[in-house]
């Protein structure tokens, strides 16, 4: 899936639409989708100036975005432009190493349940291999009003 059609199920724009690709979506079961981090993105004048890591909340984001897409592909229901995704909540966050510029943030999400419209998801973000950061996602799809 390329950021055009990852465009047609997301909501976010720049700065926050934060996967670029995704590698792998089996409908029902996982994801594997990439986040380019590069150093013209705009929190890191001030996180930090002299040693840029990239804010933990934008890995879960950026997790949470990656399970948004494996939710509208999974759902049964007719997901379309008026469909959106919330986030519903985190559990057991780690944040394992920093994530800088120049790293490909790789994400990884698996479902572990949905039940009367709430998913769940197990996450997890390496780069090059090494875990950075693991939680429990979840997620709804509503239609705006």
């Amino acid at each position: 899936m390329n950021i055009t059609e990852i465009m047609r199920h997301l909501p976010h724009r720049y700065p926050f639409l934060l996967v670029d690709r995704v590698e792998e979506l089996v409908p029902g079961e996982r994801i594997v989708a990439i986040k380019n981090v590069t150093m013209n993105e705009p929190h890191f004048p001030g996180h930090f100036p002299q040693h840029p890591i990239m804010p933990g909340v934008l890995i879960i984001e950026a997790m949470a975005q990656a399970a948004g897409l494996l939710a509208f592909q999974s759902s049964g229901d007719a997901v379309d432009q008026d469909t959106v995704v919330y986030f519903a909540g985190i559990d057991g966050a780690r944040f394992k190493r920093p994530v800088v510029p120049g790293d490909r943030l790789v994400l990884e999400c698996s479902i572990l349940a949905n039940k009367r419209g709430i998913w769940k998801f197990a996450a997890k973000a390496t780069v090059d291999g090494q875990l950075a950061t693991e939680a429990e996602l979840m997620c709804t799809l509503k239609k705006l009003d």
